[in-house]
């Protein structure tokens, strides 16, 4: 069973009509619709593809509803990978990210850039039977991409045309609309079709120094996903995720681990481990990273370890290191002699 951001479900019932009961089609998938939202929840494929079709039959204007909510997506609402895909020095760079890193949001889909003598695809590699769920999810990911490229480029980014594996619509007017280009049903792809100038055109706000920290940052993240099941591990990874947001409560990283806060807790602890001590270790593992690989300010990087203020970072990093942050980036960007 694959797993898929819930943030990815709140941005399709948030386009979803007036008359639709969003709070009970969350609660179905085991989201709680008075929580603020948080990317890295997952829920189960089947249970995603069970949503859009049930939101298919009580919504009356489910035709577009799935480039209505492509169109309603910011590089902002994907954390770490949004950053990293608009610090992309161009939009290839940026399509690379999503090839390298998408499974930060999804296990279910993957990205390719293909480029042939009439142009370059975006590919987007889903496997599944093509039931309306799935369908929806396909065109809402592949209007994503499109958006958020248009969000970040300083191209005009038009695609050549489009490409899907599914049978047309009733109507493919609002496609063509959104897409303005041909959009092509049957495909044997879920494409974009990109010219190379607009896959190569600078992003708005590319930055070598941004992207390589971004790059060593997710590669971490990845690494740690790939290990063997370790719950510290497991534990740290969601803290880090968060901590941009202010330090999670046991509770919501239990839930997103399937358990009650106690059990974390006594879990935890069997293992010799409390939540605080792997919270503060979350916290140093991204503080020194931010110190030696970015440039961030001081009080950037306070804000993005869960402090409210740099002062308070600067005595929980002299107590972790021994060392003020300060002097720990200047030791770190010294050269070697």
């Amino acid at each position: 069973m694959g797993q898929i951001t819930s943030l990815f479900a709140w941005k399709v019932v948030r386009q979803a009509s007036d008359s639709v009961d969003r709070a009970s089609l969350l609660r179905a998938m085991g989201i709680d619709p008075d929580a603020p939202v948080d990317p890295s929840q997952m829920v189960s494929d089947t249970d995603y593809y069970a949503f859009l079709e049930r939101l298919a039959e009580v919504d009356p204007d489910a035709v577009d509803l799935p480039l209505r909510t492509g169109a309603s997506m910011r590089c902002g609402d994907y954390g770490a990978f949004g950053l990293a895909f608009k610090s992309a020095l161009s939009f290839r760079g940026s399509c690379e990210r999503s090839e390298r890193y998408g499974r930060v949001l999804t296990s279910v889909s993957t990205y390719t850039v293909e480029d042939t003598d009439h142009g370059s695809y975006v590919h987007l590699h889903r496997d599944g039977e093509r039931r309306l769920g799935l369908v929806m999810s396909n065109e809402a990911t592949i209007a994503s991409i499109l958006t958020i490229g248009r969000e970040v480029s300083t191209d005009p980014l038009e695609p050549l045309a489009v490409f899907f594996k599914h049978p047309a619509p009733r109507t493919t007017a609002r496609h063509e609309r959104f897409f303005g280009c041909a959009v092509n049903f049957d495909a044997d792809r879920d494409a974009l079709l990109m010219s190379a100038q607009a896959l190569d055109a600078p992003n708005r706000v590319g930055d070598p120094s941004i992207s390589k920290f971004f790059d060593t940052h997710l590669d971490a993240e990845l690494a740690q996903l790939d290990a063997d099941d370790d719950l510290p591990k497991r534990v740290r990874i969601h803290v880090a995720q968060a901590l941009s947001e202010g330090i999670p409560k046991i509770s919501d990283v239990a839930r997103r681990l399937g358990m009650s806060g106690r059990t974390l807790q006594r879990r935890l602890s069997d293992q010799g481990y409390s939540f605080q001590s792997l919270v503060d270790e979350a916290r140093r593992q991204l503080a020194e990273r931010l110190l030696r690989q970015s440039k961030y300010s001081l009080a950037e990087i306070a804000y993005l370890t869960g402090f409210s203020e740099q002062s308070a970072f600067n005595r929980a990093f002299k107590r972790w290191a021994g060392q003020t942050p300060r002097s720990y980036r200047l030791q770190a960007t010294e050269p070697a002699g």
